[in-house]
């Protein structure tokens, strides 16, 4: 608890002048920008890029058990930077934290982690491949096998992920543009994991299959400062392609779009602003927020024309700067499962 109080105080002079959503649209001054055209080097990549202020390694998983019950699995490890810097022990400018959470159709059980860099609490290594804080840990020999552990007071999992399909790239060649004012960032994906393991529940322990899909992006000033919040969406259909898709939206009630189609064999199609369209059908009443959870979804030059519908509309993530975010069915011209994020719903 002291942890967590003093990394607040840290963070409180940026929150209270926060800029979008989390102070994410705030000038990035002695920072490093996204610039277009950089090659990614890899797995050094895989690893943290400490002179850029906000980094996150995004796992969500779409499980179910032997009789076909749906369960979803986020796990999720931040840096966010202070200045753009390393240092030994306490003086580290890098701040770790992490949210843990299990989706059923009638529960939301949610878990949240602070560390401070420097002192081996948190971090990320790429040979072989590393991430954790804590005891929650995401790590294997290399980047396509993975173990993932976390825990919560009331829940835990333990899952082994195997990548069957290759790294893809969103916008240009992995450079994501954000806004009509090019705040942009480094934006990759491995949706390819096959997963299997093990939910700890309040009422037992549940053998789990399934997919899951992990993001990896850093920036400096993601957002515009009049940008509050998104819808993001990553689904996968039936037919075996995928599609990411997002909103940003803007305080003069306009939203910036962008989506990429991602075949079977991995062959990517980037789509730019208005391509991808998100519409709410229907609210849900969550944590004094309304927010919503019934969603149409269209890319036009896909003929996707889908409805997505929220497991559990209550999944909200009481973290310290919340958010919703949970797994969704997908019905219409494609059938399928995913997830949703929604940010900066007041």
């Amino acid at each position: 608890m002291i942890a967590r109080v003093l990394v607040l105080l840290m963070l409180w002079p940026g929150l209270v002048m926060a800029q979008g959503f989390a102070g994410l649209g705030t000038e990035a001054d002695g920072f490093s920008i996204p610039q277009r055209g950089a090659a990614f080097d890899f797995p050094a990549d895989h690893g943290p890029h400490p002179d850029y202020r906000i980094e996150w390694w995004y796992l969500t998983a779409n499980l179910e058990d032997a009789e076909g019950r749906p369960y979803g699995v986020q796990w999720t490890l931040f840096r966010s930077a202070l200045a753009p810097e390393t240092r030994e022990g306490w003086q580290d400018p890098q701040i770790w934290f992490a949210h843990a959470a299990v989706t059923t159709s009638d529960q939301h059980l949610v878990a949240e982690r602070f560390a401070r860099g420097g002192i081996g609490q948190a971090g990320v290594g790429t040979d072989p491949f590393e991430a954790w804080i804590d005891d929650w840990q995401m790590v294997g020999p290399d980047f396509d096998n993975l173990r993932l552990t976390a825990r919560g007071a009331d829940f835990a999992y333990d899952l082994g992920l195997t990548a069957t399909g290759p790294v893809i790239f969103h916008g240009d060649d992995g450079y994501s543009v954000k806004s009509a004012q090019g705040q942009a960032s480094y934006y990759y994906s491995q949706p390819y994991y096959d997963v299997a393991g093990t939910l700890t529940l309040p009422d037992g322990a549940v053998a789990v299959t399934g997919q899951a899909w992990l993001d990896r992006e850093w920036s400096s000033q993601p957002l515009s400062d009049t940008q509050t919040g998104w819808d993001w969406f990553s689904l996968s259909f039936d037919t075996g392609d995928k599609m990411m898709g997002f909103l940003l939206r803007d305080e003069d009630g306009t939203a910036f779009s962008s989506a990429t189609w991602i075949a079977p064999d991995g062959t990517t199609t980037a789509y730019p602003d208005g391509a991808f369209r998100a519409q709410p059908l229907e609210t849900h009443a969550v944590a004094r927020r309304v927010v919503p959870t019934r969603w149409a979804v269209q890319l036009p030059d896909r003929d996707v024309d889908v409805t997505v519908t929220a497991l559990n509309p209550n999944a909200w993530m009481a973290v310290s700067i919340p958010y919703w975010e949970g797994p969704v069915l997908i019905e219409g011209s494609h059938g399928g499962r995913g997830y949703l994020e929604m940010t900066g719903y007041e």
